[in-house]
């Protein structure tokens, strides 16, 4: 029942992602003849080359074999909700294209239809799926290379797109609207996959260490660590609380430290994607 109700939580969400990449790509982009890059953006080309069909159905006809490879090789899950995406944001460029168009000069068009289509991409994201076409290609990329964000994979795939969009438009301004586009969307990917994932690091330094690596642990529910140091003046040795919390966590995390230790030094630094009890566990398939 738990799998069903996630599952069912995961479509809606691809849907919603889906519908947003849908709004974006047909109120700013193609009215400017730019586009998002992928298999959306090649589609757009081979629209405007052939004089042909739709893009939303060109991209389904393209996905086709990548969606062979990439059941084959990312799993069943990844297959069926990667399919669910590919259907729902093929049909919502086809049908949003009723959309109102607003009146907007290329950049500010380049720049909301980043926008709007990084929410809608990363929405899918986060639930471990893609759209189909190309970002079943950097999910195999992020794999080979699992130390580079998905956000910045994407934009240098789609950045091909861009320069082929130039060429087939006989405009190379194009090209550079749909980088300005292609870049934006690549930031707003990262911001929405990984903001939910950011942690804080603090560093201790108090003579009461015991006693605040008790509170965190009583009050917060946290782990510390004690780390060797000395003091470059005294060169007493001393103890180093080394802790991580959620962001929510900081302020309550410096009252209990300031409670028991007024002359406390606290160091904060923000950590990504923090592994282990109480964080997420790691799997391959992370983005």
């Amino acid at each position: 029942m738990k799998n069903k109700v996630r599952s069912l939580g995961s479509i809606l969400q691809i849907i919603i992602g889906s519908a947003l990449f849908g709004a974006g790509f047909n109120m700013f982009m193609v009215s400017h003849d730019m586009n998002a890059g992928g298999l959306s953006g090649l589609s757009m080309i081979l629209v405007h080359l052939l004089d042909f069909g739709t893009v939303g159905t060109l991209t389904i006809l393209i996905n086709i074999p990548l969606f062979v490879i990439g059941g084959w090789t990312l799993g069943k899950r990844f297959f069926f909700l990667s399919l669910i995406g590919m259907l729902t944001s093929s049909v919502s460029i086809d049908v949003l294209s009723i959309l109102p168009v607003p009146e907007a000069d290329p950049l500010v068009a380049a720049l909301y239809g980043g926008v709007l289509c990084g929410l809608g991409l990363g929405t899918v994201f986060m639930t471990g799926a893609t759209t189909g076409g190309s970002d079943i290609i950097v999910r195999l990329l992020k794999r080979r290379w699992p130390n580079m964000a998905i956000g910045t994979i994407n934009t240098c795939f789609d950045l091909t797109v861009v320069a082929l969009t130039g060429i087939a438009f006989g405009d190379m301004s194009k090209a550079l609207y749909c980088g300005i586009a292609v870049f934006v969307m690549g930031q707003v990917i990262d911001a929405v996959v990984y903001r939910f994932d950011y942690s804080k690091v603090a560093l201790i330094i108090t003579q009461h260490h015991d006693a605040v690596a008790k509170k965190i642990s009583d009050e917060l529910g946290r782990g510390a660590t004690f780390l060797k140091g000395e003091g470059a003046y005294s060169h007493k040795d001393t103890k180093v609380i080394l802790t991580a919390v959620k962001r929510q966590q900081l302020a309550e995390l410096k009252e209990l430290v300031v409670a028991v230790d007024p002359d406390a030094f606290i160091i904060v630094q923000e950590a990504h994607q923090v592994l282990g009890d109480g964080f997420s566990r790691y799997s391959k398939d992370a983005l």
